[in-house]
């Protein structure tokens, strides 16, 4: 159990279905907690603004309700508690039971003997599914455990009558009842297995983190776990082994397999000072690291975090389903109930036949579908998105992004490289090749990406050597510089000077004040940018640039894209404002990078971070793109129209099937065994569906 003053996570055992988790929900939202999510398939419970000293009262009550709440996840029962385990121990005593129907072995039919088989298993059906149905009863909030509860004991209860009275073969229904405990025990043991690999992407994140590590101490190399790390550790990392934390390289070089995190599959180089990721591989070299980044604040952590948040945060589509869930079993047993009353009463039908009815309407029902349909499928979504270097920020960004009407681009570092050629200089009473000389070597003071660009455009050049007594570099302006006689030089922002030179150039070089020479610069278009405004256009999405820069840059790259809405020389407020303004015609989503992208990409209905954009843009969006590479915004798109396909698809299978199945057993179409293996085998579907977004093709 972690908890703060804020936040609070429980592990909890014993939920099995959909409608344990809403229990578990509506007691809490009683007690006051917000922010809840119960996710039955991890065991995990979150919620928060409930005080510390509250805590174990509703730890009580939540146990109140059926269910374990312990202090860690190495702590849940072994297999002899499993559910596995109940499972196989009813089989043994329900096969006979069933078979006495396919032989005439006169002990298999001795009531008696029946008898004895059933027992065991309505024990541990009760034990398993009755504490469960009658706690859920207690507090006013019934599950599916009820419905399993009471068809199980009426055809216990009657077939016991049938043997004290000893009113013969006609009142002998103890098959049905252990068939049925046995069915949902397999169903639960299968569904339990299925739910499991929808939540694989975050176990295999999680394995990244518990690997061992080599230490150096002093002259000595001591092997320790990665969670006992500690920051400012000194670690040593081989060839084929995996980094284990964060970190800074103090010696060697390598390459580094990021495909865990990025999804890109070549590997990076790294050398002396580059920083590292836990988790990554280190397919070739050897390096001595130095830890930065341990447990809560490592790049891993926080990715698993933000993958089980997103898995808490449900898509509008949820809520409908949820809602039907939530009144599902106190309707059910309404039907069953009118189904027994008519056939026995109205249709005069015999006891054991109406009552047989009632029962296949109870066992037949399935509610977990309803609730099953939504999560599982958004677990895969989010899952394969992760696996492609895709983090989302919640289940409803996947039905947000199936609605977008307009995507929104920054252009510097997002549609763009931010690597800048030179595509012209004009000189002014100077010659190019001296002009060239002193922009190269004024750049080499700089740090600034365009400095870096032009000084690898340059390098060629041979210097005419100036030697400069004094440098400095003004952020947002530009560079200034004195030589030993005196002559002062600058190569500044054409912004900063007069019309006439800012219109036409990006850089302008001044010797002493006098421009001798303007510099045109043009950033080149990142790969797969014009294939994906095409993508775009094709699924009916409208592409739009919105930047800070100059009209005449923006609409020279909306041309050579095919972008037709271009907005030049904005400032982030501007931007904000044409934001609103573009959202009132439809959904919008923003891709950016930059600190002045934040606000856009905030108010946007989906805002698209770059991986390598800045802290804040990350934390503004709701989509973050660790790869940088456009290809993945068209790899969400798909995601998330297939996600969205698999959820309805889900939803109209857990509503059909009930709305079939519930009157065909009422009728008497369907046996309680059929009914019960029926109800089994639906969860799966649904699940089956949700699981094979894992490997579907996306078209």
């Amino acid at each position: 159990m972690k908890e703060s003053n804020v936040h609070t996570e429980l592990h909890v055992t014993g939920m099995h279905c959909a409608n344990c988790a809403i229990s578990i929900h509506k007691y809490l939202e009683k007690n006051g907690a917000k922010d809840i999510n119960v996710d039955f398939a991890a065991d995990e419970v979150k919620f928060s603004d409930i005080p510390q000293e509250q805590i174990p009262m509703l730890i009580e009550g939540i146990e109140s309700l059926g269910y374990k709440v312990i202090d860690d996840q190495d702590d849940k029962p072994g297999f002899w508690h499993s559910i596995e385990f109940k499972f196989f121990c009813c089989l043994i005593f329900t096969v006979p039971l069933w078979s006495h129907m396919f032989t005439a072995y006169p002990l298999l039919h001795d009531p008696y003997i029946q008898l004895c088989f059933c027992i065991p298993v309505y024990v541990i059906g009760f034990s398993y599914f009755g504490i469960s149905a009658l706690r859920s009863l207690w507090n006013k909030m019934p599950n599916m455990d009820v419905l399993i509860l009471v068809g199980s004991t009426a055809a216990f209860i009657y077939s016991l009558i049938g043997t004290g009275y000893n009113l013969g073969h006609d009142y002998q229904f103890y098959e049905t009842c252990a068939t049925i405990i046995t069915l949902v025990f397999l169903g639960n043991v299968l569904e339990k297995r299925a739910v499991k690999k929808t939540t694989s992407a975050i176990k295999d994140l999680i394995k990244y983190q518990n690997v061992d590590a080599i230490k150096i101490d002093g002259d000595q190399e001591i092997t320790i776990l990665a969670k006992e790390i500690k920051s400012g550790d000194i670690l040593k990392v081989n060839t084929g082994n995996q980094i284990p934390v964060d970190g800074d390289i103090l010696e060697g070089q390598g390459w580094v397999d990021e495909s865990m995190l990025t999804g890109e599959s070549m590997p990076v180089e790294k050398l002396k000072y580059h920083a590292v990721i836990g988790g990554t591989l280190l397919t070739e070299g050897n390096i001595r690291i130095v830890a930065t980044k341990v447990g809560s604040k490592s790049v891993l952590y926080q990715i698993i975090q933000l993958i089980k948040d997103a898995q808490s945060k449900k898509p509008p589509i949820q809520k409908f389903g949820d809602k039907v869930a939530a009144y599902f079993v106190p309707i059910v047993v309404s039907i069953s109930f009118f189904t027994f009353f008519i056939t026995y009463f109205i249709a005069q039908l015999p006891m054991q036949q109406s009552l047989m009815n009632a029962i296949a309407t109870l066992v037949v029902s399935c509610p977990c579908a309803m609730g099953l349909a939504t999560p599982t499928a958004v677990m895969v979504g989010l899952g394969r998105a992760a696996k492609k270097g895709i983090l989302i920020r919640g289940g409803s960004t996947m039905e947000e992004m199936s609605e977008l009407k307009q995507m929104v681009f920054d252009k510097t570092g997002t549609l763009t490289t931010g690597d800048f050629n030179i595509k012209a200089i004009q000189t002014f009473g100077i010659e190019q090749s001296q002009v060239e000389s002193i922009i190269a070597q004024l750049e080499s003071y700089s740090s600034h990406p365009i400095a870096k660009s032009i000084r690898k455009q340059l390098k060629e050049i041979k210097p005419f050597r100036i030697i400069f007594k004094e440098v400095h570099e003004i952020r947002g302006k530009g560079i200034f510089a004195t030589d030993t006689n005196g002559n002062s030089y600058s190569i500044c922002n054409a912004k900063l000077g007069s019309k006439d030179y800012s219109n036409r150039y990006d850089l302008t070089l001044t010797i002493n004040e006098v421009v001798i020479a303007g510099i045109v610069l043009e950033d080149q278009l990142k790969p797969y940018a014009k294939e994906l405004i095409q993508y775009l256009k094709d699924k009916g999405i409208r592409p739009i640039l919105l930047s800070g820069d100059r009209q005449s840059k923006c609409e020279r790259t909306a041309q050579k894209l095919g972008i037709a809405d271009v907005y030049w020389d904005k400032s982030p407020e501007e931007k904000l404002e044409i934001l609103h303004k573009l959202k009132k015609k439809g959904p919008t989503a923003m891709v950016g990078d930059g600190i002045n992208d934040a606000p856009a990409l905030t108010a946007a209905d989906v805002g698209i971070s770059l991986g390598d954009s800045t802290h804040v843009a990350i934390q503004s969006a709701k989509v973050i793109l660790l790869n940088s590479d456009l290809r993945s915004i068209e790899k969400l798109l798909k995601i998330g129209h297939h996600t969205l396909l698999a959820i309805k698809q889900n939803l109209f299978w857990a509503f059909a099937y009930n709305i079939v199945a519930i009157p065909l057993a009422a009728l008497g179409f369907l046996g309680p065994m059929v009914a019960a293996l029926s109800m089994a085998f639906s969860n799966l579907i649904v699940i089956g569906n949700s699981a094979r977004l894992r490997f579907k093709k996306l078209k």
